[in-house]
């Protein structure tokens, strides 16, 4: 029980690691200050442009992944591997390290089920992709995903804590983008530009 307990203590705190802002202070930028003031990869990428925006993508999703890989590599079950995996979601939208404050969780949230059920991702990813290619919002394309993500995992038959996680993971993500609807609706969100 002491391993299970300390790989979700340490799956939150590296899932708080706030990866753009420390990414964007090493070029002397504090991304909180700048576009949408999000930590995210999109505001960095933004800002800071296509290499680090990458380079912050990238760094969420290791922080979803590599503590749900630890998890599976110590075989501490399903339930604790799940477990593993929100903290490390909720230590990225709720980071200790910002007083509680985070990222939308969409590319943490990528890196959790990459480790748990990938290809589920790629399924989700499908649409993301079209989504974005067909109207330009990476947030659409990440409320929609999010939204389609507990159906495809429980058409995939995945066990019953692995749906519910991915239910409250789809609700955190689309309550976090709830200034994105607004925007969208009023037809004032910002369109990605390649």
């Amino acid at each position: 029980m002491l391993i299970q307990f300390s790989l979700i203590i340490g799956a939150y705190l590296f899932g708080s690691i706030p990866t753009g802002l420390l990414l964007g202070k090493a070029f002397g930028v504090d991304i909180r200050a700048t576009g949408s003031g999000n930590i995210g990869a999109t505001n960095v990428y933004r800002t800071l442009g296509r290499r680090i925006g990458i380079a912050t993508l990238l760094g969420d999703c290791l922080k979803g992944l590599l503590p749900v890989l630890l998890a599976r590599y110590l075989d501490v079950g399903e339930s604790w591997i799940v477990a593993v995996g929100l903290a490390a979601f909720l230590g990225h939208v709720y980071t200790v390290f910002l007083g509680f404050k985070g990222g939308k969780g969409v590319a943490t949230a990528l890196g959790v089920f990459l480790g748990i059920a990938p290809l589920a991702v790629l399924a989700a990813l499908g649409v993301f992709v079209v989504v974005v290619a067909i109207w330009r919002y990476i947030s659409l394309a990440s409320i929609i995903a999010a939204a389609l993500m507990p159906v495809i995992i429980a058409a995939m038959g995945q066990k019953p804590p692995v749906i519910a996680m991915t239910f409250f993971i789809a609700a955190l993500v689309i309550y976090k983008h709830r200034e994105n609807i607004h925007r969208l609706r009023a037809g004032t969100e910002n369109r990605f530009k390649a």
